[in-house]
């Protein structure tokens, strides 16, 4: 009988060390990413700022949305996905990556061989938390960026030991750091909502 732990990745209870949902999900957020990639694109314009089209600044704005030519340079999605390559390569024994053109053709080389590692990361990588917490977070800023949606709102929830924790409702776990207690994403959903403070 396989002994309960946690998955290393939402860190609910577990049998294996990475529930097979949660490998799923990192392998659909890696095979995503060249797409979004693309379509970031056609968001490089800025966006509007009110009716009148002033800044508050008293220089021009960028011609370009900042977070868009951010992700879409080197160091922004390409980076995340070569440094994880990086550190496979390196903690396999593996050659170096190949050059592979310019930052899209990056990008798709990249996440490519991230995809093929998926349950090397999740039997064995001792960081696969953080590349599922980093995959996500791209995944998640760029989707808000081309479905134009704000950032997914926080909501104060309330530990037994009295510490507040604010989650949203996409929040794999959350550590309290009051009392050192590890919440799973349905134990801290289940916390009650901590009351407003009076006026």
């Amino acid at each position: 009988m396989n002994a309960i732990t946690s998955c290393e990745i939402c860190r609910n209870p577990s049998t294996v060390r990475v529930h097979p949902g949660c490998e799923e999900r990192l392998d659909e957020g890696l095979a995503a990413l060249p797409g979004l990639y693309r379509e970031l694109e056609q968001h490089l314009a800025p966006g509007r700022r009110g009716d009148s089209g002033r800044t508050g600044s008293r220089t021009a704005p960028l011609p370009v949305n900042a977070r868009v030519l951010d992700l879409r340079a080197r160091g922004g999605i390409e980076g995340v996905v070569t440094t994880w390559e990086r550190d496979a390569r390196e903690t396999l024994g593996w050659d170096p990556a190949p050059f592979r053109g310019d930052v899209q053709q990056t990008v798709d080389g990249a996440a490519a061989f991230l995809r093929a590692q998926v349950p090397w990361f999740c039997d064995a990588h001792d960081a696969v938390y953080e590349l599922a917490q980093d995959i996500r977070r791209l995944r998640a800023e760029c989707e808000a960026i081309i479905g134009g949606d704000r950032p997914p709102r926080r909501i104060p929830v309330t530990c037994p030991c009295g510490t507040i924790l604010r989650v949203t409702l996409d929040t794999p776990g959350a550590r309290c750091p009051g009392c050192e207690v590890q919440y799973g994403h349905a134990e801290v959903l289940q916390l009650p909502m901590a009351e407003r403070s009076a006026a």
